[in-house]
């Protein structure tokens, strides 16, 4: 599995991350903060039954700015948000699909652009 190299915020609209098999991945914070990976965002399930996440309030501008960024082992990443929120922890295996992802997304549009 591929690691990271480096670790860049770009003032307040991506994260950058360079990674050890040459590709180089910019994550922008708004969806990096919708797709938190923690129960309280996503849900969770306890033996095989789903548990919808809690109705939360609109988050504001605050929401989608980073405070910090610290390594959880050698595995992760966890963001401190400047609203405070600060759980989910987003694996390298999570940030990877999250990649692949935002690539098909990107590239999306251009299976429908060809003349045919």
């Amino acid at each position: 599995m591929a690691t990271p190299v480096k670790i860049k915020l770009n003032q307040q609209e991506n994260i950058e991350i360079i990674w050890d098999n040459g590709k180089t991945i910019k994550y922008p914070l708004k969806f990096l903060r919708d797709e938190t990976p923690d129960a309280g965002n996503k849900g969770e399930t306890i033996l095989w039954k789903h548990y919808a996440p809690p109705k939360r309030a609109p988050l504001t501008p605050r929401a989608y700015e980073i405070e910090k960024i610290e390594m959880v082992g050698n595995y992760a990443i966890q963001i401190q948000w400047k609203d405070g929120y600060n759980f989910g922890i987003y694996s390298w295996d999570l940030l990877l699909q999250f990649a692949d992802y935002l690539d098909v997304r990107e590239n999306l549009h251009q299976d429908f652009d060809h003349d045919h």
